[in-house]
């Protein structure tokens, strides 16, 4: 099977280690004057990658994240036969800067009903998505599979609109492993709810140009729901023939940062008042695509956040400001994140009670107190890249937190560690220990590979 050149983002002479299966963050003790990149947004980059191959020509897209996730879906891509360049970024090694040959809405190739062109999603929700409609643009039959916990999340909305659109899918129960038999583009109409995942809309949304589909979006705020704006503007925005496109920073990653910025300055300021920040993130998106790129204007927290109308993923990283906070702070409408890469409400209940933080959940709520002394403790991660990287934040201040299979950063941030260690300014200076020997880590052992 030929593929496209996995080129790893690493410098000359330098050799990789792998991550051990537990790291412990040494905390800070103060904020360092520091300027740190983070690579492209994920959410931007996959949509991305299939407007390019729907394109009239070739489209460059620069800034262009390189992770698990976007990986998964450049190879997918080469594998329906799509002609991709992957060159690497020297402003950030988890970017890179992509070539992909559009053709203006033909898929190369299709398997059969006995032997179907075999596609892998990993654990990649975006791509498992934005393929599925992709490949009824095809002539030829496709089957989709991922992860064990790819498998368990939802995928029965978009595949129901699919077959509105008159397209054959087989599914067993609503979920991958899908069979999806391609007939080219055929005008259509369907109907999508976002109560699940606003990733279906998306993923029709994406395609509609191409297929002849007229999409209708329901639920609530559906015209208004973060991803499905962004996916919109993205596709008014994007160069219908060949050109170039530049993908922002992600925000949820730079939320990180920020965080960082806030609780190694004391927490507690007043909205408004201003102790400037020495954490910063070089290239903050500019736009409002992102819902996260609010997350500053959410320091200090509020009483209430909810996931619906204020943030996205960070809010799980605010969450870890939370025992920080001058009063309780409640966190709302968290349904859909019981159904992401782990099932998150309940994982950061008991993870931030281990470090005794009283938590309460309720329905779809988390109410998270502040807590006089928080305590170290070994973090099961449940292979979920941002539960990770959350608790990594909460070890520059409270000693002990360990980190259980680390590499799990490897789906949106794989030099996540190294911009915690690096030296400032381009990263904050903090010592990484292996979990279990209690030895500093080098540099080149905390990329998550």
């Amino acid at each position: 099977m030929p593929g496209v050149p996995i080129l790893r983002p690493v410098r000359r002479n330098e050799k990789l280690m792998p991550l051990p299966e537990s790291i412990e963050i040494v905390p800070l003790a103060e904020a360092p004057a520091a300027e740190v990149t983070v690579p492209g947004s994920k959410s931007i980059t996959n949509r991305a990658l299939i407007l390019a191959a729907l394109a009239g020509g070739a489209v460059t897209l620069r800034g262009a994240l390189w992770s698990e996730d976007t990986q998964v879906m450049v190879e997918a891509l080469e594998r329906l036969g799509f002609d991709l360049n992957v060159a690497p970024d020297a402003r950030e090694r988890c970017n890179r800067t992509i070539r992909v040959a559009g053709l203006a809405g033909e898929i190369p190739r299709g398997g059969t009903a006995e032997a179907p062109l075999e596609l892998f999603v990993g654990n990649a929700g975006t791509a498992a998505r934005f393929l599925a409609a992709l490949v009824c643009l095809g002539c030829g039959v496709y089957r989709l599979r991922g992860s064990l916990r790819m498998h368990q999340r939802p995928q029965g909305a978009l595949l129901a609109a699919l077959c509105q659109l008159g397209y054959r899918v087989e599914s067993p129960n609503n979920q991958l492993p899908v069979t999806i038999f391609g007939s080219g583009a055929r005008a259509g109409a369907c109907r999508v709810d976002l109560a699940e995942s606003s990733q279906f809309a998306s993923a029709l949304l994406l395609c509609a140009r191409a297929g002849g589909w007229r999409v209708e979006v329901a639920g609530d705020d559906a015209e208004e729901a973060p991803y499905v704006a962004m996916t919109r503007r993205l596709i008014a925005a994007f160069p219908r023939g060949a050109g170039e496109f530049q993908i922002e920073a992600d925000a949820s990653s730079a939320s990180y940062f920020c965080a960082a910025d806030w609780l190694l300055q004391g927490g507690l300021r007043e909205p408004g008042a201003g102790t400037a920040p020495r954490i910063r993130v070089a290239a903050f998106p500019a736009s409002d695509w992102q819902i996260d790129g609010a997350f500053p204007g959410y320091l200090p927290l509020p009483a209430e956040l909810s996931r619906k109308r204020q943030l996205g993923d960070s809010i799980m990283t605010a969450m870890m400001l939370a025992p920080f906070a001058g009063g309780p702070t409640r966190f709302t409408d968290l349904g859909r994140l019981r159904l992401q890469e782990c099932e998150r409400v309940g994982a950061l209940r008991t993870e931030l009670s281990k470090c005794g933080v009283r938590v309460v959940e309720q329905d779809d709520s988390l109410t998270i107190f502040p807590a006089a002394q928080p305590q170290g403790a070994e973090i099961e991660t449940y292979n979920d890249h941002r539960v990770a990287m959350c608790f990594a934040i909460l070890g520059l201040k409270i000693p002990g937190i360990r980190i259980r299979n680390p590499s799990c950063v490897k789906k949106t941030f794989p030099n996540f560690f190294q911009k915690l260690a690096a030296r400032p300014p381009a990263g904050l200076g903090a010592a990484i220990l292996d979990g279990g020997t209690a030895r500093p880590l080098a540099e080149q052992q905390l990329f998550a590979d």
